[in-house]
């Protein structure tokens, strides 16, 4: 029994040590706050170790109106994210929000670099984007195709991105993410409302811990869209108008 407790002391101890390291230390040398997703940000990144039986999404965080939600992808430690909001705001509106690269950066947590490749059509277009991760972590790059569509019926928006090989060579000292699948759900709520739902899955690639990007899942998915929800109220974005999107 002594024995057991020594080894339940160490581990607490050594738990402490972990949690003080990456709430003091890594926020300091961190360039920016990051949302990721990607991390991304994504970014809003997010990974575990995959948990026998549990296929739904779990909420993981749940404040200002903005719900995070993860869950385990098959024969992946990379956690799906998903992020509920509701939003004072048009489809034409959130859409343009979204479709504004150059202002990217302004919302999207830790967007270091946004680059529009090739305008296909209003609701069409393929961009570059780098996105800041912590020291010692590279940072990640990706170029992403965004085709946006309205269901007649219904008047709910998608808005697929997903990953594309090319357009950009890889750069030195930036880790390209190439497997990389996002989905926005616009749903109409009402007179200037609407449901935002996000869903993101994605392989950070290179050598990030699972733990650490595990850590971070949450906080670059609220951040984006606390940013957001005040992004998304500029004048420019009130007064669009597509001419396949009805509100």
């Amino acid at each position: 029994m002594c024995q057991i407790g020594l080894i339940r002391t160490i581990y607490l101890n050594l738990n402490r040590i972990i949690f003080s390291f990456l709430f003091l230390v890594l926020p300091m040398v961190s360039i920016n706050s990051l949302y990721y997703s990607l991390i991304v940000f994504l970014v809003s990144f997010g990974s575990s170790f995959t948990v026998s039986g549990q296929s739904g999404w779990k909420l993981a965080e749940d404040r200002d109106g903005i719900k995070v939600f993860t869950r385990p992808v098959q024969n992946s430690k990379i956690k799906a994210i998903k992020v509920e909001c509701n939003l004072q705001a048009t489809s034409s509106q959130l859409v343009a929000a979204i479709l504004d690269i150059k202002t990217c950066g302004e919302w999207v947590y830790n967007s270091k670099k946004n680059i529009l490749i090739k305008q296909i059509s209003p609701l069409d277009l393929i961009y570059y984007a780098e996105v800041e991760v912590p020291w010692p972590v590279e940072n990640r790059d990706y170029v992403v195709h965004i085709k946006v569509d309205q269901q007649p019926q219904t008047k709910v928006v998608t808005v697929n991105s997903p990953c594309i090989p090319g357009y950009v060579d890889e750069k030195e000292g930036i880790v390209r993410i190439s497997q990389s699948v996002a989905k926005w759900t616009i749903t109409p709520m009402g007179k200037n409302q609407v449901k935002a739902e996000y869903v993101l899955e994605v392989d950070p690639m290179g050598s990030i811990p699972a733990w650490l990007t595990n850590l971070f899942a949450t906080k670059g998915p609220y951040e984006t869209f606390r940013k957001l929800k005040v992004h998304v109220q500029k004048e420019v974005y009130k007064k669009a108008d597509f001419a396949s999107i009805t509100d």
